[in-house]
């Protein structure tokens, strides 16, 4: 299990940060009080399927009950739990910028009678002791949402790749577009295996048809040129902070060469070690 504690200074983007790892594959919990981490982190070993993942923001918007961080770091330590801490920080103008902006009150505002420029500084100072116990500091002050992601994935995954998922989807034309793809192959000017009468009842994926379609240089060609565009794509993808893509193809019925090429580009991303799901909408119609 990989439990992470994200805190650090208000309007450093913590609550940016645990929504792009929720897209990562991370439960995430915002706003808790420190005390109650070790209890998220028992109940996500109950039952058949332990969380892999876990992301918790806690931070001085808990008042009083944030002071006992230190309490619960230890009680983590001693039931050999393993944690990574990442502290968000800003520079001073830039989170003044921000709260000015969203024209929300800092948590210090509140109870203290503090002006803006003087919470930001007490936070800043109550924060001191987590900030040097933090595993990753990251400053946030220049990055837009994008490049925020992609570090995020760097730090925390160690791959910014893995921190995105790709769909490989086959469908038929005749059954209406696929309103949900990012790219769109059509394999239809390709040989059909409908045509021949020991594969028209079978599908793409049967080893048969894949053989049959990528018998003829067309078909090898189109699939090279096809990787070869998609893996420039990818990381271009990746970097403007896009956590999942849909890559779909679309053949008359959607059952034969969508169905094949789905197969193999998804197979041929796997190997290269990207998070891919392979999905036949309308294989059974």
């Amino acid at each position: 299990m990989k439990l992470l504690i994200i805190t650090g200074m208000s309007g450093a983007g913590k609550s940016v940060v645990a929504n792009d790892l929720e897209d990562m594959g991370f439960y995430c919990v915002d706003n808790i009080p420190p005390a109650i981490i070790p209890a998220v982190v028992s109940i996500s070993q109950m039952g058949s399927e332990e969380l892999e993942r876990i992301a918790v923001v806690t931070d001085i918007r808990g008042g009083e009950m944030f002071s006992q961080i230190q309490d619960t770091l230890k009680k983590l330590d001693d039931a050999n739990i393993n944690y990574k801490i990442l502290f968000l920080d800003a520079n001073d103008d830039v989170i003044i910028n921000r709260y000015r902006e969203n024209r929300r009150k800092h948590p210090l505002c509140d109870d203290n009678g503090l002006s803006l420029d003087e919470a930001v500084s007490a936070e800043r100072k109550k924060l001191q002791s987590i900030r040097e116990k933090a595993d990753y500091v990251l400053d946030t002050s220049g990055f837009s949402a994008g490049d925020l992601k992609t570090t995020i994935a760097d730090l925390v995954l160690g791959n910014s790749s893995k921190g995105f998922s790709v769909i490989c989807k086959s469908f038929g034309f005749k059954y209406g577009y696929d309103t949900e793809a990012d790219l769109v192959f059509d394999v239809r000017c390709l040989p059909n295996p409908f045509y021949i009468e020991n594969l028209k009842r079978k599908t793409g994926q049967n080893e048969a048809v894949k053989d049959y379609i990528f018998s003829f240089k067309e078909s090898r060609e189109f699939k090279k040129k096809l990787i070869d565009f998609i893996e420039y794509s990818i990381p271009l993808y990746v970097k403007e902070g896009k956590s999942r893509l849909v890559i779909s193809f679309g053949c008359t019925g959607g059952k034969h060469r969508s169905v094949a090429f789905a197969q193999t580009v998804g197979e041929y991303l796997k190997e290269k070690d990207y998070n891919v799901n392979t999905v036949h909408r309308d294989i059974k119609k």
